[in-house]
């Protein structure tokens, strides 16, 4: 999330895990929106990274982050069904 700040990446977080959120049809909290986002920042970015794709600015960063924490629902629903 390079170029949108501190704020911003809160922000960012927060969108990115409801819309993740109401993408896998889960239902959290506002922190845990925030914690999936960021988290799913983190691995959204690793895995863009690792494509070779870079997207900055807030639309960007949203897309990125909203596919890692889409990406980290997907392998706790795995995990938590094992």
């Amino acid at each position: 999330m390079s170029g949108v700040g501190l704020i911003g990446a809160i922000i960012i977080g927060i969108l990115a895990g409801w819309i993740a959120e109401q993408i896998m049809k889960r239902n959290h909290g506002l922190l845990t929106n925030l914690v999936v986002g960021v988290v799913g920042s983190f691995l959204g970015a690793f895995a863009a990274s690792a494509l070779g794709i870079a997207w900055g600015g807030f639309i960007g960063s949203l897309l990125i982050s909203t596919l890692g924490a889409i990406l980290l629902l997907a392998l706790l629903g795995l995990i938590k069904k094992s």
